[in-house]
């Protein structure tokens, strides 16, 4: 994604593309799931979603960068969805990036008190 250089912060964490993970997650900086992840992830930094990974369940970060697949609700700073990405979720972001041929379906909230708040 062209837009993700803007100083995205040291990776303190991983999750394989062979490797899966059922529960909640919690990190500080910046986490990269290139596997499969159920459940809920929460962080003041940022998650990156890589292309062969799928996440089910809330996101609540600083922001998120999907070019793989999301489903179920996103709450973020900045959200950027890459092309061929696909995102089936309700978001709540004052910054949202679509790159075409990426594929989003849902509801998005675009009030930044909400997330400022958090």
């Amino acid at each position: 994604m062209s837009r993700r250089s803007e100083s995205v912060g040291e990776l303190n964490g991983f999750l394989d593309a062979d490797s899966r993970i059922e529960g909640n997650l919690f990190f500080n900086d910046t986490f990269r799931i290139d596997g499969r992840l159920t459940g809920n992830v929460s962080s003041d930094g940022d998650l990156i979603v890589g292309r062969d990974s799928s996440v089910e369940g809330e996101i609540e970060v600083r922001r998120l960068f999907v070019s793989g697949k999301v489903r179920g609700s996103v709450r973020a700073e900045r959200v950027e969805i890459a092309a061929g990405a696909r995102v089936e979720a309700d978001v709540e972001t004052p910054a949202l990036l679509i790159e075409e041929g990426a594929y989003f379906q849902g509801h998005c909230s675009m009030e930044s008190d909400a997330i400022s708040e958090r």
